[in-house]
């Protein structure tokens, strides 16, 4: 049995992943993870390889189970949380270019019609609009083409009008019709535009920006009988009239000029009333009896209510592009650190909660601060205390020379007796158990010193400033601010060891396909 997974679904996907993102009801962050990944002849344990932080360094393929699932939220560092601000569709860009040839915008692209210029079994996957210099997306209704002229001609006129109605670019009578749909936001430049992609409005059908708000209600062909824009020549046929017909179908209100030369000839096809409602439409020529030379005539039918009324189907948006920034700007994102892998996870619960986590950062970590260091952990390294029932174990994430904070994880390679797996040994009494750091006088090995039990707060002064350290402590611990348990990771990717630095900003962007 035959079946396809349309593109409509592949769109409504995307919309619906957006509205999910957005809603008051679920929290979703980008997170970095994974400090140290393993090295060249030395892995460290679980979900590591010796050839992941080598020259040239071979990131694994990230594993979709359970098991991995867990390992990547006990991993993770800190998070970023996802907003209206930081999330787009994005499309394809196709930049104008001049003495291009663009194919135009049709409804009925197949395997079997495809699309002249770009051979494109798909509408999407065809160069029908374009990007110009200044950032404006026009689709392109005529390009000169006709069945005698296949290909259309190439356009000479950069498109830069932002008239609501479909026109010309220019006076060189390169027979384009550009049809103008946005700008993109100068803000939506500096966070998501991409040699790649141009990303769309969010809110299309419910924004009340004065310039979207006019493109999609010009573009409704319920309010404007302007659906139909264009009528392809297929065939000229001859012994035809000229003068204005009707276009009949599905939908009602279409009228078509047609232009004959003397051998009754069509020579041109102008819409002079769109109509609405078409799903498919036929011109009636007004032919009596058999006709030596029809013509054919199609109406080309734009998606939805008509062009501008709905962007994310006209431009085919089945891919997301997530942007998130991680700074100085907070203790959550200790500069000091390193990390391997990039993700996103869904709807975390707060530590010691079952509500879902809605601030804006978090951090997975937990933090030891410590005095009287014999010498500074460094990043990935193991650290243990002696504690009640054994031995406490974590990796360091990240040190602070001057707040003396150290933050850690503890995931499973920390108490497998041998590291990777399950294997039997004599250490598994001793090692298999996860215990907490404990605020004792016992030292923090193998950097010396101990916890500093006399500090409870989230502020520290550093001489004479005072520092907030993003958590609460208490007598020198603070817990994680997520229950690392909890959330759904979503989207995963392991990358080659990045080490952050003060002088510098990670720009994470994630494009997802649906």
């Amino acid at each position: 049995m035959a079946a396809i997974v349309t593109d409509q679904f592949r769109i409504a996907n995307a919309n619906n992943f957006i509205d999910s993102v957005l809603s008051n009801d679920d929290s979703y962050y980008v997170f970095l993870g994974l400090s140290n990944p393993g090295s060249n002849g030395n892995p460290i344990g679980f979900g590591r390889t010796t050839s992941w932080d080598a020259s040239p360094s071979v990131p694994p393929t990230p594993v979709d189970n359970f098991q991995y699932l867990a390992h990547y939220r006990n991993t993770a560092l800190f998070g970023n949380k996802i907003t209206n601000a930081n999330i787009r569709r994005v499309i394809r860009k196709v930049q104008w270019t001049a003495n291009t040839r663009y194919d135009m915008y049709r409804h009925d692209y197949s395997a079997s019609n495809l699309s002249p210029n770009s051979q494109s079994a798909r509408l999407y996957d065809s160069n029908y609009y374009v990007i110009n210099n200044d950032f404006r997306v026009y689709i392109c209704i005529q390009n000169g083409s006709s069945g005698t002229n296949v290909l259309g001609n190439t356009s000479k006129d950069e498109p830069t009008f932002t008239d609501l109605e479909p026109s010309a670019a220019g006076s060189s009578g390169d027979g384009y019709i550009w049809k103008y749909l946005f700008t993109v936001a100068p803000s939506d430049i500096i966070k998501f535009d991409s040699t790649e992609y141009v990303p769309l409005p969010n809110d299309w059908s419910t924004s009340t920006d004065f310039q979207i708000q006019s493109i999609r209600e010009a573009g409704d062909s319920t309010v404007n009988l302007n659906q139909i824009k264009t009528v392809y020549i297929e065939d000229a046929g001859s012994g035809y009239s000229s003068k204005t017909y009707n276009i009949i179908g599905d939908g009602t209100g279409g009228k078509v000029a047609i232009t004959c030369d003397g051998t009754g000839r069509i020579t041109d096809a102008v819409v002079v009333s769109g109509g609405s409602g078409y799903t498919f439409g036929i011109v009636d020529l007004e032919s009596s009896g058999t006709v030596s030379n029809p013509a054919k005539l199609i109406p080309i039918i734009p998606p939805s209510r008509g062009h501008g009324y709905d962007i994310y189907s006209e431009l085919g948006a089945d891919k997301v592009l997530i942007y998130s920034r991680f700074d100085d700007s907070t203790k959550d994102f200790p500069i000091d650190t390193s990390f391997a892998q990039v993700g996103i996870i869904k709807n975390p619960e707060s530590y010691n909660s079952t509500s879902v986590h809605i601030n804006n950062t978090f951090t997975s970590l937990g933090s030891i601060k410590v005095t009287s260091v014999t010498s500074n952990p460094t990043v990935g390294a193991a650290i243990t205390q002696t504690v009640s029932g054994g031995t406490a174990r974590g990796y360091v994430a990240s040190y602070d020379t001057e707040t003396k904070v150290i933050k850690y994880y503890q995931d499973r390679s920390l108490f497998f007796a041998n590291s990777d797996d399950q294997t039997d040994s004599n250490a598994v009494s001793s090692k298999g158990k996860v215990l907490n750091f404990e605020s004792s006088s016992q030292s923090i090995i193998p950097f010396g010193g101990s916890v500093d039990t006399n500090y409870s707060g989230i502020t520290t002064i550093i001489g004479s400033k005072q520092v907030s350290l993003g958590v609460t402590f208490s007598q020198g611990l603070a817990n994680p601010e997520i229950n690392k348990n909890t959330g759904d990771i979503i989207y995963i990717d392991n990358r080659s060891l990045i080490s952050r630095d003060s002088r510098q900003k990670e720009d994470v962007k994630i494009i997802l396909e649906f």
